[in-house]
């Protein structure tokens, strides 16, 4: 199952985005191709960015495109990771793994990383923010917070 179908949520934040920005959107890029696809880094898996935009590019929408089906080459690029919920670690990583893989692999002329959640959090913001990575938060798209369910009380005396 593609990960636009797992994750309904993360494309409609993304397309948000990409309506500031302009650009050509590349939803779901593939950057390396792991064990599975060609053999090209048989002691890797697949590595997909959740969207990449391309500056002073066409307007227009791609998806599930690759290195050989539409070149970063020499471009100006936006890497976006986008998670729905409040700005985390594991976002964050991926803002900066994906920024390494795309410079290596693509060869773009320059990358801006933005980690697009739905939350904003005062701990990691500086962090991602000396390290490059631009935050953005779309308040519409905050996940609803899960309720606990109230326990039953268990009895601890014995008939």
């Amino acid at each position: 199952m593609s990960d636009l179908l797992r994750k309904p949520h993360e494309p409609p934040m993304t397309r948000r985005y990409w309506a500031q920005t302009g650009g050509t959107l590349l939803l779901e890029y593939l950057v390396v191709r792991g064990r599975r696809g060609d053999g090209q880094h048989p002691g890797a898996g697949s590595r997909r960015m959740d969207a990449i935009i391309v500056r002073r590019g066409k307007r227009e929408e791609i998806k599930y495109a690759d290195e050989h089906s539409f070149p970063l080459k020499g471009r100006d690029v936006i890497i976006v990771q986008t998670k729905r919920r409040r700005l985390s670690l594991p976002l964050l990583g991926q803002a900066l793994f994906s920024r390494d893989l795309v410079k290596k692999f693509c060869k773009p002329r320059s990358v801006c990383t933005v980690a697009l959640c739905g939350e904003d959090d005062d701990v990691l913001r500086p962090i991602a923010e000396r390290r490059g990575i631009v935050v953005e938060v779309d308040k519409r798209a905050a996940a609803p917070r899960k309720r606990a369910k109230p326990r039953k009380a268990r009895s601890l005396a014995r008939s």
